[in-house]
């Protein structure tokens, strides 16, 4: 540990010193103020604002540009209302401009930073730790998610629920109004002050407003640069709050590779429910649960020594997902909750119940309570998972969380099993500034099942982030019997393809990263420059080395939001144990060393057709390893998008080891008929896993948050290319019923 104590020492110093200049000098609330009135009359949610309430509701306007410099005022005039009744939340939105607007798809929580849009961003409790964002485009196309903490540029626009808005386009502007329900949003009924903030997508000259002035260097839905909304009475508690979700689907499934089975037909139901216990809590139920309509996984091509990690796509483990699975660090999660009702293939265990609480309890304590359990399989055992999670805010916008997990296994007609359970704990501690600039952690993570004792899991780490400098430093350290049943570890496991045996061992881990960002203040082509040096590096459990990768990169990002990057790489791996890459005899354990180099460009993303390109060469252990990457993107505005990216990795070693090359194809056609018409096609041709598989969904939504889903899936070799594997199609059908 003493390495980690010098690199700390290293790091943390000169960042405190530096941190002391780039603190917010006044807090945005003190000048950021809208103060906001009960509406005197209906309001029709229709995009006209002809209303008498919006006469008389103050106005947020004199926007900054926020990106891509944020020295400025915006170019483009915005003007925002807000006022209320006993049950919406209304929120209109001026946004001068020409009548020609970038919108990319029509469909919902789709692509949202990519074309125009308005934006708001609501802290009902006004921590500056957890929010609301609910956006339009031009075109009403709604999208809506959960800001937490840890928000950087990876909302997922999982959290879904019922809001009403409109759009009018106009000549020289377009007007949109919002209607937000109470229900859906989590607020302390006494408080009269929320944080509040507005911003807005300009994607024809690839600029972000925003009402405060949020640094460049930081997202324009940053919760930690919110206004101040006043309330002139504590908004009503929302009373009775409870929606149903019922489904019925129904599927047919069959396989070519097993000639005596037959085929599988099969009607299913369930439902979920949402009930709020508080104005700030919520519970979530769901019976029988069906995930047939989620997105297949996008397929990779795996050249690492270890599983890959697909991201979880299940809307009812993403939402609030940021409170249970924000623990460790990438790629060591102790908590993952795709790991429950997936299997290693991720093909479904299915679940017979879950129910999950989470919300505030008072002003500055986040609570999560979930409980799973799948179906028994065929040994008749079943399993049951649990896990406790908090998030404690402290000083401006720090927080202190923690977990218990549990998994057990159930036996058929017995119950519980004492003897096969896997459980962790954990404790962490997240401090960042007011500013944000700074965000040091620090966590113990412990694990405990029937065979082995206590483990640990160690992390550590900060974030250092201002105008030009974006300084990273991440180090964890994880004993070779901790395990982690609900989670996610990518190096633990080692396969011995000499033995054809699995081998445990823990590690230490280290990656550092210094990016330094110019931007020119005077250039109409460019807006920054970017120079990177990372380094990580991985240490056997006593700290003799495993592995380490050193890179030196530079990126310009071009006004047109186009963008060139190069890159080069030096790696030392010690392999210990014998490893394979291709179909031949496994490289033995030794010492390898090679270097490669990669350049790539990203064309104007705004134009009809877009392309990117990527061309990697260099060494592979003891071979060499080509990687070309091409990808073309035709948009036919608004109702179409057609994309197509081919992937070749040709990857040659020295005899008696056997050279292969290996070519991933991903075509996706998406047709929008409306804003509540959609089909999407995906193909995926994958040479290293040996499949072709066409997956195909039209999914119609003919009522608020209720949707009917055709779904096709079809999978062949791809060698003999189109043999058959299986087929299989699935229907579903949902209707959201607030009670």
């Amino acid at each position: 540990m003493n390495k980690v104590n010098i690199w700390f020492t290293l790091f943390l110093l000169p960042i405190l010193g530096v941190n002391a200049q780039n603190t917010i000098s006044e807090d945005p609330q003190k000048k950021y103020q809208l103060r906001i009135k009960k509406a005197v009359s209906h309001i029709e949610v229709d995009g006209n604002l002809d209303e008498e309430s919006w006469q008389q509701a103050s106005v947020a306007s004199n926007f900054w540009l926020k990106f891509p410099r944020d020295s400025e005022k915006a170019s483009k005039e915005t003007e925002v209302r807000m006022t209320y009744d006993d049950r919406f939340l209304y929120i209109s939105a001026v946004c001068r401009d020409t009548s020609y607007y970038v919108v990319q798809t029509l469909k919902r929580d789709s692509r949202f930073f990519e074309g125009d849009a308005f934006g708001v961003v609501i802290d009902p409790v006004n921590r500056r730790s957890n929010g609301f964002l609910f956006g339009v485009s031009p075109m009403n196309v709604q999208s809506e998610d959960l800001i937490s903490p840890t928000a950087l540029s990876d909302l997922s626009f999982s959290w879904d629920n019922k809001w009403y808005s409109a759009v009018q386009q106009h000549e020289d502007k377009w007007v949109v109004e919002m209607a937000i329900p109470f229900k859906t949003l989590r607020f302390e009924a006494e408080n009269t002050t929320w944080g509040i903030n507005f911003f807005r997508n300009d994607l024809k000259r690839n600029e972000v407003y925003s009402w405060t002035n949020i640094p460049v260097n930081f997202e324009g839905y940053d919760i930690g640069y919110t206004g101040a909304l006043y309330w002139d009475a504590p908004p009503n508690k929302t009373g009775t709050n409870i929606s149903l979700i019922p489904y019925v689907s129904g599927s047919s499934y069959h396989d070519s590779e097993d000639v005596e089975a037959e085929d599988e037909y099969e009607i299913d139901g369930g439902f979920d429910a949402k009930v709020a216990l508080t104005s700030s809590l919520n519970l979530d139920l769901t019976v029988n649960p069906d995930f047939s309509q989620i997105d297949v996984d996008v397929q990779q091509t795996n050249l690492t020594r270890f599983n890959l990690q697909f991201p979880e796509r299940r809307p009812f483990f993403l939402e609030n997902n940021d409170l249970f699975t924000n623990f460790g660090s990438p790629p060591a999660r102790p908590i993952f909750t795709r790991a429950i009702g997936l299997d290693s293939n991720a093909q479904p265990i299915p679940i017979s119940y879950g129910a999950r609480i989470s919300g505030n309890l008072g002003k500055s304590f986040r609570l999560g309570l979930l409980n799973l359990q799948t179906q028994h399989n065929d040994e008749g055992i079943a399993q049951n998972y649990s896990i406790f999670a908090f998030n404690q805010s402290v000083f401006d916008r720090s927080v202190i969380k923690g977990y218990v997990t549990n998994r057990q296994a159930v036996v058929k007609n017995e119950g519980f099993d004492d003897e096969n359970y896997g459980r962790n704990a954990g404790l962490e501690l997240n401090y960042k500034n007011l500013s944000g600039t700074l965000n040091p952690w620090v966590g113990l993570h412990l694990s405990k099942n029937p065979t082995e004792g206590v483990n640990t899991f160690r992390n550590a780490g900060l974030l250092y982030n201002n105008r030009n400098w974006d300084i990273f430093l991440d180090y964890f350290g994880i004993d070779t019997d901790y395990t982690a049943d609900i989670g996610f570890l990518e190096r633990i496991q080692n396969y011995d393809a000499a033995n054809d045996t699995i081998i445990r061992l823990g590690y230490e881990h280290l990656f550092s990263r210094v990016r330094y960002i110019i931007r020119p203040k005077q250039s109409k082509k460019v807006n920054a420059h970017q120079f990177t040096v990372h380094y990580r590096g991985d240490w056997n459990p006593d700290w003799t080395f495993n592995e380490g990768n050193f890179l030196v990169g530079y990126a310009t990002m071009f006004e047109n939001t186009g963008q060139f990057t190069l890159e080069m790489e030096r790696n030392r791996v010690q392999l210990l144990y014998a490893t394979l890459f291709t179909s031949g005899p496994p490289l033995p354990p030794d010492l390898y060393t090679h270097t490669l180099a990669r350049v790539g460009y990203t064309s104007d993303a705004r134009k009809s057709l877009a392309f990117e390109t990527q061309v990697q060469i260099g060494g592979f252990y003891n071979g060499n390893l080509n990687r070309y990457l091409a990808g073309l993107t035709y948009r036919a505005q608004p109702w179409g998008n057609f994309s197509v990216t081919f992937e070749q990795n040709d990857l040659r070693l020295p005899e008696p080891f056997v050279s292969e090359n290996f070519l991933l194809v991903n075509q996706r056609t998406e047709i929008n008929f409306s804003n509540k018409l959609f089909w999407t096609t995906f193909l995926q041709y994958n040479t290293q896993q040996d499949n072709f598989n066409v997956n195909s969904r039209l999914q119609w939504r003919y009522a608020p948050m209720s949707d009917f889903f055709i779904g096709y899936s079809d999978n062949y070799f791809s060698s003999p290319f189109l043999k058959h594997k299986n087929r299989g199609i699935i229907f579903k059908l949902n209707y959201w019923l607030t009670l």
